[in-house]
Formats: structure tokens, sequence, C-alpha cells
């Protein structure tokens, strides 16, 4: 049985990693752009969690969750923001003051996105820029506080396989020793077997967009990664000027 997610936001590209991530590990997952959308997804079928943005292309992600919460108070909802420890600039439609508990409604109110998404009923905040596997890990923990049933959490491949909830990987059933950007990496090469990937775009999945060194540092890794892979480094081919390519091996 999987576990049904709605990820609801006005942009998807930041969290593009998360999304197949989430798919990878056995989660159904329906996106939507605009509130009114989530809301018709949840007259329709039940589920079992929903992660939003900042905001949404028709709403405040604020003014959403409050009015969200008014009609549903046990559906568990993880918020992806762009800025959490940022403090709100102005006050989202329909929402006071006295919405984050604080005193008086004068002015942009004093208290973090992050803050202001836990007080009006977030079970838990996630920054974009933060560390994947921690992400995921805390994804996981409000599932399991709130779903019986946990996702497949293993990719294989051939003699392949990671572990997502233990971050490990073994090659013929033997654990090997991988550093979390070599992990990425291989988990980025395993989600797009057969397609091409290039420098830039492995640096933008693995690094982030923050990212301003050299695009050679894939190279530094993917031979890295290679060596501790054996025989299997064989599926992982050099696409000559352009990056690398992973042909899947037997089933």
């Amino acid at each position: 049985m999987k576990i049904n997610v709605i990820f609801a936001s006005r942009d998807f590209s930041r969290a593009s990693l998360i999304l197949e991530m989430l798919s990878r590990q056995g989660y159904s997952v329906l996106t939507a752009h605009k509130a009114r959308e989530v809301m018709g997804l949840l007259s329709e079928k039940s589920f079992d969690l929903l992660i939003m943005g900042q905001n949404l292309a028709d709403e405040e992600g604020l003014s959403f969750l409050k009015n969200l919460r008014a009609k549903n108070k046990t559906l568990p909802v993880i918020a992806l923001l762009e800025s959490p420890d940022t403090y709100l600039d102005h006050m989202p439609s329909g929402l006071t003051a006295e919405a984050f508990h604080l005193q008086g409604s004068s002015g942009a109110p004093r208290i973090t996105y992050k803050l202001a998404f836990f007080q009006l009923g977030a079970d838990e905040c996630l920054s974009c820029n933060q560390d994947l596997h921690e992400s995921m890990a805390r994804i996981r923990a409000v599932v399991r506080r709130t779903a019986a049933v946990q996702p497949e959490e293993l990719i294989k491949m051939g003699e392949i396989e990671l572990n997502m909830s233990s971050y490990t990987v073994k090659i013929a059933n033997r654990e090997i020793t991988v550093t979390a950007k070599e992990f990425d990496l291989l988990y980025v090469f395993l989600s797009s077997p057969n397609r091409v990937l290039s420098r830039p775009y492995l640096i933008e999945r693995v690094w982030g967009y923050n990212y301003f060194g050299s695009p050679r540092t894939v190279d530094v890794h993917v031979r890295r990664l290679r060596a501790k892979m054996g025989k299997a480094a064989r599926y992982v081919h050099t696409v000559p000027c352009v990056g690398y390519k992973l042909v899947p091996g037997p089933k």
C-alpha cells in the first residue's frame, strides 16, 4: 500500500529531487499549483500527507494553511519553505497578528516564516536549501507518526542496491562506504537510466542551485565513486564533452 501525498506549490523546480525521491521510495504523489486544486483533491479521496510550498499560485501559503486547518485538523502538513528564517514583511491576506499569537496588529509581524507555519498548524517545516537526506528523514518521521504502512525504501539495479532509509549502498550484496555526495550522484544516475546527464545538470541536482565551483568537481566525485563500485562501475559511462550516462545492467 502506497502513501498518498499531495505536493502543492506555485513552483516545483526547487523541489524536483525530493519529488523524484518520494516516487522512488513508493509514495504516490499528485501535484497541484493552486489552493482550489488541493481542496478538490482532498474532497475526492483520502491522502496521508500534504507537502506545500511557501506560496501557491492562487493564494499565500500561510493563508491557505489557516483555511485548510479550519476544515481539516488531522491531515499531516509539511511546509517546504524558500526562506524559513526570514521575517514576514507583510500580513498575509485574511490573517491578523493574533493568529500568530503576537501582540498588536500594526506593521509587519516580527515572526519568521518557519514559526508562522508551525503556529498555523504545520507538522514540520523544511528548507528548499536543506540537505536532501535530512529532508527525507524528516518527511519519513512525519509519515511514521501518522501512517501504519511504510513505503519501500530500496532502489535496485542489477547488483547495485541503495537503501534510502539508512543511506547505504551495496554492490553484489556487499556494503561499500560512500560519501553523501557520492550517494546522491548514484541516486541521480539510478533515477535516470539511459539518459545523458550533463555536468551542469549533476551540479544542480547534487550540489544545489547555489554552488559556484567548477563543474569538473563532478568528474572527481564520479571517479571516486567508480573506484568504490568495483565491477559495477561499468554501468556508469562517460559521454565525452558532455557528462555521464548510466546504462542499466541485468535484472
